[in-house]
């Protein structure tokens, strides 16, 4: 077996800081209301001082422009599950641990090509999302983890040498408790390699049973049983604010959030979702439910985020907003639609589909309208505008559209109301096609030909039954 230990050092600032705002001063802080210090921060605001156990004002004194929010714990596991599903397709044994993954990848490299191009995908997918892990295999998981605090891309497949890169790994980074890490700096040991050379007895009666073990399944002397991750069935995310919300546009980085979780969610299952529901909880009452439906199935998390959003601008939000939940249940296998070899569709224009989309989400499902059959004879009559929703009902039930086998001959341009023909000569090219239809309402009886006026056109034209020459035109043909 080969481990991959995937170390997300920053999990707790993307679990809290959008894209934007990482790249300004902000820093998390923990302990106390009263007195909150800083539990972590970036690069930027380290080098405006600010660093970590530091009292949260101390630091705002440093920083003027800080941005500090509190650690929010539950959607940094929310944030690792919904990676976790993300490398749910590269290998079937995946397992949390603190802020990091643990991935095998031995029985997957011959699927990707080998370590090198499976690496190149886990990186260019993660800076797709905006992550950046540090990266290191070993056969033992434990050792990868351990490995993974201090080295990027680091690969070591054989014990022997992964024995001798934990050794010089300090204490700080092996996985023991700090009760364990005091008393071995207090007999001078400061890295793995002087833990490792002291007496077994010895070390046992020193740092005790429990924290010999996790040096033994560093090792791989001992096996050590991972809880698998096991993709759930549904998605059924949440978030709540500490603060009451009032308007629709500060919900909108949570709402990209959950988007990006169920865009996760649905890579790890290889599915799309078509219906889901956005859930907007208030204090003292009943919350607000928006229900989306789709066209077709989506899994992209711009494209879901672009579509919600414009379903949450156009609701009405009747009180303040205490916690936002993202529900999906129908989850339709995606099959994505593969562009033609010679692609000559513009890279900045949409698919009619994705379009339709968008102007639903932004004007209304009604407002989008498409021509459909109707069941009459009379040309004026034999068409209505439907909406995608009635179409995609009706196609459930039947299909009525006639096959070309079946179907008359009829023009591209129909005239509104049919008018006086008095082009000249003309030629009949197909007819008479008898239409008798509509006593309920406006009684029709006539009979239509195919002509070819003197200047070339084709036309389609009809005579009132009984009629000689009074003939009217309905159409004409490209």
């Amino acid at each position: 077996m080969l481990w991959a230990c995937l170390h997300f050092s920053t999990l707790p600032l993307h679990a809290v800081f959008d894209a934007d705002e990482r790249m300004l001063p902000c820093a998390l802080s923990a302990g106390p209301r009263q007195r909150p210090q800083i539990a972590m921060c970036n690069e930027p605001a380290r080098k405006l001082g600010v660093h970590r156990g530091q009292p949260l004002a101390a630091a705002r004194a440093c920083c003027a422009t800080l941005l500090a929010r509190p650690r929010d714990e539950a959607a940094e596991n929310r944030l690792l599950r919904s990676l976790a599903a993300w490398a749910y397709r590269f290998s079937s044994q995946v397992s949390l641990d603190g802020d990091a993954l643990l991935i095998e990848v031995g029985a997957s490299l011959r699927l990707f090509g080998g370590w090198k191009r499976l690496l190149h995908r886990l990186r260019a997918e993660l800076a797709a999302i905006g992550h950046a892990p540090r990266i290191a295999v070993a056969p033992v998981a434990r050792a990868a983890r351990v490995l993974a605090m201090r080295h990027d891309d680091f690969l070591v497949s054989q014990r022997a040498p992964m024995l001798a890169a934990l050794d010089n790994m300090p204490l700080a980074d092996s996985g023991l408790s700090a009760e364990a890490i005091a008393l071995l700096y207090n007999v001078g040991v400061r890295t793995l390699r002087g833990a490792f050379a002291l007496p077994r007895p010895e070390l046992a009666r020193r740092i005790g049973p429990t924290e010999l073990a996790v040096l033994d399944r560093m090792r791989g002397d001992v096996h050590e049983s991972l809880l698998p991750y096991s993709p759930p069935e549904r998605f059924d995310h949440r978030i709540e604010f500490e603060a009451r919300i009032e308007a629709w546009p500060a919900l909108i980085f949570p709402l990209r959030r959950l988007c990006e979780e169920l865009s996760l969610f649905l890579a790890a299952r290889d599915s799309g979702v078509q219906r889901c529901e956005l859930v907007l909880e208030h204090e003292g009452r009943d919350p607000t439910r928006l229900a989306i439906e789709l066209l077709a199935p989506q899994r992209d998390a711009r494209t879901l985020h672009e579509l919600i959003r414009s379903r949450l601008e156009r609701a009405t939000i009747a009180a303040a907003v205490s916690g936002m939940a993202l529900i999906a249940h129908d989850l339709p296998t995606l099959r994505p639609q593969h562009a033609d070899l010679f692609e000559t569709r513009r890279a900045q224009s949409l698919a009619w589909p994705d379009l339709t989309e968008r102007l639903r989400s932004r004007l209304g499902d009604d407002a989008v309208r498409r021509l459909a059959q109707a069941a009459d004879h009379r040309p004026e009559n034999a068409w209505r505008f439907e909406t995608d929703g009635a179409v995609e009902r009706r196609a459930k039930v039947t299909d009525t559209a006639p096959t070309a086998s079946t179907s008359p001959l009829r023009p591209l341009w129909l005239l509104r109301r049919a008018q006086p023909l008095v082009r000249g000569a003309h030629r009949i090219l197909a007819g008479p096609e008898r239409i008798e239809s509509g006593w309920w309402d406006n009684d029709v009886r006539r009979d239509y030909y195919v002509l070819r006026l003197d200047g070339g056109q084709q036309a389609w034209a009809f005579r009132t039954r009984g009629a000689e020459d009074d003939w009217m035109l309905h159409g004409w043909f490209a």
